[in-house]
């Protein structure tokens, strides 16, 4: 056997698994959509694709964002195990696979070697187009292996994220039989374990998706940018709102292990108010954020350095 044949077969494996996750939800909200048409939706279904998006969503800005790939703050083994086993129920990759794809393109941001950049293409407005769909998605169908042992090393040697990773098929049917179970027992129904299964996991699954799949491309396209960075990264009000604090992109960019990504008092960022609650109870600790020097610092090379009436973000 060809040394270069186990990389070739993780590739087909990676660009199979990624079809059917872009493809399968998209169907079920069809289908949702011609159900809803004649019959509406119910409350039950409703509550349970907005609870399932909370966790999932959460799984990935808190977990495999903030504290898998930029270890922005510290917790306990039950809150980690949580974080990165939500996170593999929102069907995004293996934890492994999602945190070196990240860590890569801050290393390479919007340059040779961002597997996700939309300024690949040139400038016109076709050529933006292109760009955004290979941002937010297109990716993942030419995406090449990643070298976990340059760019996820240190969660190799973690037994509980390993573990995590391996398992990772096992937890998007996990977060397919939760709202499923739960809808059938409260309906007492099978056709409420359906729509269960239906609103909240595989609708809730597109949600998610392209909620955060925007990030990559809405937010490196569209927005502003108070902070001086090496890339494109835009702060996009809108992305923030739908990804729980993700969306003040370029402040992630200019301070990526802050734990904090809207820096501003304004700029509303859920998941760094739910690590404050976390602190608070002893359950989170070790929370990095940049000091106010650094803030304007970054601020003065855009012309952006007035930060008075900001909060301090220590």
């Amino acid at each position: 056997m060809s040394s270069t044949e186990p990389h070739d077969t993780m590739e087909r494996l990676e660009r199979r698994v990624a079809i059917v996750t872009v493809i399968v939800p998209f169907v079920a909200l069809a289908l949702a959509i011609i159900h809803f048409w004649g019959n509406g939706v119910t409350a039950l279904d409703l509550v349970l694709c907005g609870g399932m998006y909370v966790i999932t969503a959460f799984g990935l800005t808190m977990g495999f964002h903030r504290l898998f790939t930029h270890r922005s703050f510290k917790c306990g083994g039950a809150l980690t195990a949580f974080l990165g086993v939500a996170g593999s129920m929102a069907a995004q990759g293996p934890v492994l696979f999602w945190v070196a794809c990240h860590r890569r393109h801050h290393q390479c941001s919007d340059d040779e070697g961002d597997p996700h950049s939309p300024h690949q293409f040139g400038r016109s407005f076709v050529a933006v187009l292109r760009g955004w769909w290979h941002a937010h998605m297109g990716w993942m169908f030419t995406h090449k292996t990643e070298n976990y042992r340059k760019f996820a090393g240190d969660l190799l040697r973690e037994r509980r994220v390993v573990r995590i990773n391996r398992h990772y098929f096992v937890w998007i049917a996990l977060g397919l039989l939760i709202p499923a179970v739960l809808g059938g027992l409260i309906s007492k129904s099978w056709w409420g374990a359906f729509t269960g299964l239906l609103w909240g996991g595989l609708v809730r699954m597109f949600f998610v998706h392209h909620c955060t799949w925007s990030v990559n491309s809405i937010c490196h396209l569209f927005g502003r940018a108070p902070f001086a960075t090496n890339d494109e990264s835009r702060n996009n009000a809108l992305c923030a709102m739908l990804t729980l604090g993700e969306g003040w992109h370029n402040n992630h960019h200019a301070f990526p292990s802050s734990a904090r990504h809207g820096l501003f008092w304004w700029q509303l960022d859920v998941v760094y108010l739910t690590v404050c609650a976390l602190r608070i109870l002893g359950l989170a600790w070790d929370v990095h954020l940049p000091s106010r020097e650094q803030m304007a610092e970054r601020a003065q090379r855009v012309g952006t350095a007035n930060l008075s009436g900001e909060p301090s973000p220590s």
